[in-house]
């Protein structure tokens, strides 16, 4: 049989070709909207795509479920209660395909969306037992799929308790687990790893959350510390119902007075290289998202409001044409451009440039414990990590809620902004810089994990410390 995972790092999803070569037919489950990979390994693997299987309509990324049906004629099915806005054949719990040797069963999970389903996999020629489950997302390594992005956070995690119970538990232990999403996604908790794959029986010994019996319990625990949700959420829900999304987003080059122009017409732009790079010299009013590192499509996806046109800038032109990619995966289809010939192309006109000053974590601290010098600190990390300690007199906003200069920061004196490790701050020092503060400073090679670490000060709200 043929059993192959591909992996969107960006986003932190996971899609499958599996099939039969003697049988020369093939399925996809949960593409990603980048279809070039599945289209080489069919190739190479003498197969035909002719199925294409969704678990969910996605939340976090755009399927490629239409750039697979234009290209190869392939049928998508997916679970009726899902009723998408374009040709499909719905199936039911039980429902079998067959590909050659391999069976694939539908397994409704109800939960993180009431379509939800998991596909047992069964090699016939070895066995009649499901060797392996694509759980979708509803069961990751380490952790369990988020109630809230379909219905009412309570019922969701009544919902995925009973699914996974009743179906995903009740497989042998030997079951291989084949999640959806990799640690990094938006889409589970924070237990999330970034192996693979597991078994049942593994998850089933190392997850808290499977040893618990009681289901009021159960939706207690997963409902009292959930993260943001995926950005753009709606739309890119929207998008996988239908019609189909069959063209991917062309982004078209652009000179230097062009993006001076898009600028003064509104326009986001983002610069997509390193947070070194940028913090060395930028456009003015830029935002720094860098491209090399994971989470770029959900960190643009957060800071673009859905009519604004967007402009990449990059080190060079491949740079911004695969950020264009990136952001298209996450719905945002705006695209006015990119600028042609990268940075270089900017500076060789001799036009203004904008500098972010950089500081490491002790030598925040120096200036820190001198009051005639102390910084305002901007902690721009998530409520969970803000309660679990901070820096006394910081301001807390997370980055991604910043669309103004946060209440309590003067923005005509100097401000330190911190994160986790500093690539957060990096886009909010980005964007304080961009609504009109002169002197900030981004805080590198580490964030408040590594102040605390070194034993000063930190302080936690008294909700928190009873």
């Amino acid at each position: 049989m043929i059993f192959r995972q591909l992996t969107h790092d960006d986003l932190g999803c996971a899609s499958y070709l599996i099939g039969d070569e003697d049988a020369g037919i093939a399925a996809v489950v949960d593409p990603k909207l980048d279809i070039d990979e599945y289209l080489r390994l069919a190739r190479y693997l003498g197969v035909r795509i002719e199925h294409i299987l969704e678990t969910h309509d996605h939340a976090d990324h755009v399927s490629g479920h239409g750039r697979l049906v234009a290209a190869t004629g392939a049928t998508v099915h997916i679970h009726r209660d899902a009723a998408p806005d374009y040709d499909h054949e719905p199936f039911d719990d039980g429902w079998e395909l067959q590909l050659g040797s391999v069976t694939v069963r539908a397994l409704h999970t109800p939960g993180h969306r009431p379509e939800h389903v998991a596909f047992a996999l069964i090699d016939t020629d070895r066995s009649d037992e499901a060797w392996a489950v694509l759980t979708g997302d509803t069961l990751f390594v380490g952790d369990i799929a988020r109630p809230d992005l379909a219905v009412e956070k309570e019922e969701g995690a009544r919902g995925i308790f009973r699914s996974l119970n009743d179906k995903l538990m009740s497989l042998p232990d030997s079951t291989e687990v084949w999640p959806g999403h990799l640690g990094g996604s938006l889409c589970g908790g924070p237990g999330m790893d970034l192996k693979v794959a597991s078994t049942i029986g593994f998850e089933r010994a190392n997850q808290e959350l499977l040893q618990v019996t009681d289901e009021d319990e159960f939706v207690e625990k997963t409902t009292s510390t959930l993260g943001p949700q995926p950005p753009n959420l709606k739309n890119i829900v929207a998008l996988n119902r239908g019609p189909l999304v069959k063209e991917t987003v062309e982004a078209h080059p652009l000179t230097p007075r062009q993006v001076q122009q898009a600028l003064a017409d509104r326009a986001l732009v983002v610069d997509v290289r390193t947070e070194l790079q940028f913090d060395e010299a930028h456009i003015p009013g830029a935002v720094s998202i860098t491209a090399r590192r994971a989470g770029f499509g959900s960190k643009l996806a957060w800071l673009a409001k859905s009519d604004q046109p967007i402009v990449l800038v990059g080190r060079d032109d491949e740079d911004a044409a695969e950020a264009a990619v990136l952001a298209a995966a996450v719905g945002l289809r705006n695209i006015s451009g990119y600028l042609a010939g990268g940075m270089t192309s900017w500076r060789e006109d001799k036009l203004d440039v904008e500098r972010v000053k950089r500081m490491t974590v002790p030598e925040v601290h120096e200036l820190w414990t001198d009051e005639a010098r102390r910084p305002q600190i901007l902690d721009v990390r998530e409520d969970s990590e803000w309660n679990s300690g901070h820096i006394p007199g910081s301001v807390h906003q997370p980055y991604h809620d910043i669309d103004e200069i946060p209440d309590g920061i003067d923005s005509a004196q100097q401000v330190a902004v911190m994160c986790g490790s500093g690539q957060r701050a990096a886009v909010a020092a980005s964007l304080l810089q961009r609504f009109g503060a002169p002197n900030v400073i981004h805080v590198v090679e580490g964030g408040v994990p590594k102040w605390q670490r070194e034993g000063w000060p930190t302080e936690q709200p008294e909700a928190t410390k009873a």
